[in-house]
């Protein structure tokens, strides 16, 4: 299970090529479960154009969803965008820069599963086989209006003892194979002239501000991650010292009431225990970090996340502290010379 959560966070990272490489592995999936996916039209004339459409555009809307779950960007574009502005302005130029590149890696999958069903046309058979235009074949000058939609309903249907080897049949299949492989080509080719456009374009333009984009962005999402590994490295550091206390003070509770036996004289356990009302610092040696250390209250860590989320800190690092007001420091807190916390605050 270790192995698969550091996969995973892994593959939560903002790295671009871990994020390539996803789009690349959705889009081998899709074109595996089109090649594995058994199609059969109901061929009924109400039914058809329904049967083909869904199956043609909500596949892709699936693929889509999961490609902007696996983007750990998509998160964060959402939370830059819907976070007070508090001490940081909100630059809505990485947002669009952020919603671009989550887009163009969410959509890479439902269009390979688009492009795969117009390129085999099964599904365009399907959905417009009763949208034929019945004068362009001759075959259906002695059939009724009915006689003809019914027929057209069992076109994708082949092995209909109604349409089987029927010249009219395959002439309505191969006319919207035809149509449908020609719209999937077109769109293959408008994409890879977009693209080309776009690749060979962009230098034409000033790099400065896409340049600037690409930092912030990348910013936001790392500062989220370290601030998400610093309050999980707070919380265990907060609780080691709780069950280092919560022992201190039961040891001194059970001395008290008589329940615990007294130590001998001059055996380690006869030195005087901790004091449970002093420090938390000192319950554990002093180890950890004194930035840490300074929030050692459920209020604070509370004051802390709140403070976090409505006034993002200035991007200024020589910003005062003082504008998250008293108890909020995240510098370490002031001690005497030469006590314990100052020596491991000038370490």
């Amino acid at each position: 299970m270790d192995r698969f959560r550091m996969l995973f966070q892994h593959l939560q990272s903002s790295s671009e090529s871990v994020m390539n490489g996803i789009c690349l592995l959705l889009a081998a999936i899709t074109v595996k479960m089109y090649s594995s996916f058994e199609f059969n039209c109901p061929c009924l004339a109400r039914y058809n154009a329904l049967y083909g459409l869904g199956l043609l555009f909500t596949p892709p809307l699936a693929l889509f969803l999961c490609g902007l779950l696996v983007n750990r960007q998509s998160v964060v574009m959402v939370e830059e965008w819907c976070r007070p502005a508090g001490h940081r302005k909100k630059d809505l130029g990485i947002v669009r820069y952020m919603c671009s590149s989550v887009l163009q890696r969410a959509l890479a999958a439902p269009l390979v599963w688009i492009l795969l069903a117009l390129l085999d046309g099964k599904c365009f058979v399907c959905a417009f086989s009763n949208s034929v235009d019945p004068e362009k074949f001759l075959d259906f000058a002695n059939m009724t209006p009915s006689q003809v939609q019914l027929f057209l309903a069992k076109v994708p249907c082949k092995e209909d003892e109604m349409v089987k080897d029927s010249p009219a049949r395959k002439a309505v299949s191969r006319y919207l194979r035809c149509l449908s492989q020609a719209i999937g080509w077109s769109i293959t080719l408008l994409l890879i002239v977009v693209a080309f456009l776009a690749r060979c374009l962009r230098p034409c333009f000033d790099q400065t501000v896409f340049l600037q984009r690409r930092y912030w962005s990348n910013y936001v999402d790392l500062e989220q991650k370290l601030f998400d590994e610093t309050c999980c490295e707070h919380a265990r550091d907060f609780a080691h010292r709780c069950v280092l206390h919560f022992f201190a003070s039961m040891q001194s509770e059970l001395q008290a009431l008589g329940l615990r036996r007294k130590p001998a004289a001059g055996s380690p356990e006869s030195q005087e225990p901790p004091d449970p009302s002093g420090p938390p610092e000192d319950l554990d040696g002093g180890s950890g970090k004194a930035h840490l250390r300074a929030i050692t209250s459920r209020e604070q860590v509370d004051h802390l996340l709140s403070t976090w989320y409505s006034s993002k800190p200035p991007l200024d690092l020589a910003a005062s502290p003082r504008l998250w007001g008293p108890g909020l420091n995240h510098r370490a807190p002031a001690a005497a010379p030469g006590t314990k916390l100052c020596h491991q605050a000038d370490a």
